[in-house]
């Protein structure tokens, strides 16, 4: 059994090496094959006799031909595949000796026998198809022969109807490369139309000297702009033309992420809606949000009418902590109610006890572009802070962090163009006076866009998180990251008041007998008394004192003592009771129940009423005020863009109780009774924040 090997196999046009001569496979039947011989037209041998010869060998074989492209097929027109496949049937009978439609067991025609050659089947299917009314020659059915043989069905059919043409015609190739280069100058410069990019092409060609070149005329110049410009917005839009320019030359990679908070990107864009500003002013906003890669949440979001390296560290606080429930959200944006895994994470994390239904994602890497607030040394210093690499975009990059682009532009089309005072992206798209519409205040416009990302983002089924395996079924954000952290996990990491009031930007000033003076603001406290008018020790800042404050609240700052550990002291404003800001934690409630989970069609509710509400715009006071009374928008344009960016500060506390307080009187019986006014409690960030749970 060992010595028992394959016969070699054999295929017609091999050369082999038998009886002394080189010679080649004519024909091949069952028992013998067709050789050429020297001194006969050729030589019958049979296949046992071949193989068993001493010096019979193959010398090669030829290469295998590819497949044929039969998809090329649907581009012929009806006729040419007609035609193609009535010349396959006759090319099948001159290759095997049957025609494809023959029934088992037939015997060949008269002069496609097993003893006839390839070469005089030919010259018999040639006069088949003469006497038939075909003027074919053997030569013609020949070279159908090899086409077939190489290209199958579509080397039969007629190419004419389908012949490929040059890309640009009859122009010749110098022209095009010169209005190229037209093109490609024009990527950074103004927009011109067409009529520049042919002068210029002209220009360029007498530039380079050489042989004169003649220019195709006019319309065939206008027709050769219109292919090279297609999809570059030469002749259109400037931004989208250098975005288009210098976008990814490479084909767009996949970040592999596999847990929440691997991958996070950040960034900031103006909003396309009109804001109210402090005493009636109107403007616009940024907004600034953080996207993780992995789930498609949409951890944090913040509105600010300019946006400040602070801001991007407010981001890092509000990505690690909660979002709690708000007076006015319906029950079914509660997390017990979610997709999210609430009870399992309550026993790693007593904060999520009243928390909204948004996961809380700790990030590991922020991928930024290189503005301003996120290249700042105070951004940097609060991603060391908490452990965070922190990974910059090449320039010019905006695809490297692709997520957080469409993320924003989501935020347009979904939520902003809803609200009144929506001015769309740019000048084109603006109606006739939106700062005339019913226009929502920052903090109102604030609370609308955390609503709509819990109700709606964070429960729409997103296109980059399909299942690999049924790619029909689309998952949610909340759904991904809920799958994701039973696989990776979740650690809880929750900011102090100490590192809450690091993360801010500091300020050097001296401590005097009145207190301290930021901003044509004093703040004094009692525990200032050992720093009035004393060297902090710090002689790089001349003796002054670090303060750290919040941008956005001006009711308060922090003193580090340098002199007694580092430790911090707080200095409230000394106007602050004169002049109070609605300040404090919302309340909320504190009873915890495991509700059904939400259902899709209260989540639907949930979101119609959001987007209903926001479009109305804030409710309207009764009494319209008198245009004398309008401030003038250059006088209080700053001040306005300050103060509504001032955080809710708390108001005064309340006066003490008197001892002997009257009785309240009856309400009569058209009046209604009050609630009971609540006074919210000041917000200490040096106050354990475990004892409000």
């Amino acid at each position: 059994m060992g010595r028992l090997k394959r016969p070699p196999a054999l295929a017609v046009g091999q050369r082999i090496r038998f009886d002394g001569q080189m010679r080649g496979v004519l024909d091949i039947t069952a028992q013998a094959a067709v050789l050429e011989d020297d001194q006969a037209p050729h030589r019958v041998v049979a296949l046992i006799d071949l193989f068993e010869a001493a010096d019979f060998e193959v010398l090669f074989q030829p290469e295998r031909m590819p497949m044929p492209p039969t998809g090329l097929l649907e581009t012929f027109p009806p006729d040419a595949v007609k035609q193609a496949l009535w010349w396959e049937k006759h090319i099948l009978e001159v290759l095997h000796r049957l025609p494809p439609d023959a029934e088992p067991g037939t015997p060949p025609r008269p002069g496609y026998g097993s003893g006839s050659s390839v070469t005089s089947r030919q010259r018999v299917k040639a006069a088949e198809l003469t006497a038939l009314g075909h003027e074919v020659k053997p030569s013609t059915v020949g070279l159908r022969r090899r086409r077939y043989q190489e290209d199958g069905l579509v080397g039969l059919a007629d190419h004419r109807p389908v012949r490929k043409r040059k890309e640009f015609g009859s122009v010749p190739e110098p022209v095009v490369d010169a209005m190229r280069q037209a093109i490609k100058e024009g990527v950074d410069t103004s927009t011109r139309n067409g009529a520049y990019l042919i002068w210029r092409t002209g220009e360029i060609l007498r530039e380079r000297g050489g042989e004169p070149v003649e220019l195709p005329s006019r319309r065939t110049l206008y027709r050769l702009v219109a292919k090279l410009t297609a999809g570059t917005h030469a002749t259109g839009s400037a931004v989208t033309r250098r975005s288009r320019a210098h976008g990814a030359a490479a084909p767009f990679g996949e970040l592999t992420v596999s847990a929440p908070g691997e991958v996070m990107q950040i960034d900031s864009t103006p909003l396309d809606v009109m804001v109210r500003l402090d005493n009636g002013v109107v403007g616009k906003v940024e907004l600034t949000g953080m996207i993780d890669v992995a789930s498609r949440t949409l951890s944090a979001a913040v509105l600010r009418p300019s946006t400040k390296s602070v801001d991007a560290s407010v981001l890092l606080a509000r990505t690690v902590t909660p979002e709690l429930m708000r007076p006015g959200w319906v029950d079914v944006l509660k997390m017990s109610r979610s997709v999210l895994p609430h009870r399992r994470l309550l026993t790693l994390d007593e904060r999520l006890e009243h928390a909204a239904a948004k996961p809380v994602i700790v990030p590991e890497m922020i991928v930024c572009d290189h503005g301003k607030v996120f290249i700042s040394r105070n951004f940097r210093a609060s991603c060391r802070f908490l452990e965070i690499d922190f990974q910059p975009t090449h320039k010019g990059s905006p695809f490297e962090k692709g997520h957080i682009e469409k993320m924003l532009g989501s935020v347009a089309t979904m939520f902003a163009q809803f609200l009144p005072g929506h001015t769309g992206r740019n000048t084109d798209r603006r109606g006739r006076h939106p700062e005339q519409e019913n226009l929502w205040s920052l903090p109102e416009l604030q609370d609308l866009l955390d609503e709509w990302i819990i109700a709606h983002w964070q429960n729409r089924p997103h296109e980059g998180l399909r299942d690999p395996d049924h790619p029909g079924r689309l998952f949610t954000p909340n759904q991904k990251y809920a799958a994701l952290v039973e696989a990776c996990g979740y650690v809880p990491v929750a900011l102090s008041g100490q590192d809450y009031i690091e993360l801010l930007p500091a300020a050097w000033r001296a401590v005097n007998t009145y207190g301290i003076r930021i901003n044509n603001r004093t703040y004094d406290s009692p525990e200032l008394g050992p720093m009035r008018r004393r060297d902090s020790g710090i002689t790089a800042k001349r003796g002054l004192w670090e303060i750290h404050r919040d941008p956005y609240d001006v009711s308060r700052v922090w003193v580090r003592d340098h002199r007694a550990g580092g430790g911090w002291v707080q200095a409230t404003w000394k106007y602050l009771n004169r002049a109070p800001v609605p300040f404090g934690d919302l309340a909320w409630d504190h009873v915890s129940h495991q509700l059904p989970k939400a259902t899709e069609e209260e989540l639907a509710d949930a979101v119609a009423a959001l987007l209903t509400r926001a479009h109305a715009g804030p409710d309207q006071p009764a009494a319209k005020k008198s245009r004398k009374t309008k401030p003038a928008k250059g006088d209080h344009r700053v001040a306005a863009r300050t103060k509504a960016t001032v955080r809710a500060t708390a108001a005064a506390p309340p006066l003490p109780k008197p001892q002997h307080e009257p009785s309240p009187e009856e309400p009569a019986e058209d009046e209604e009774t009050l609630a009971e006014v609540i006074p919210l409690g000041l917000f200490d960030p040096l106050e354990d924040p475990w004892k409000r749970l």
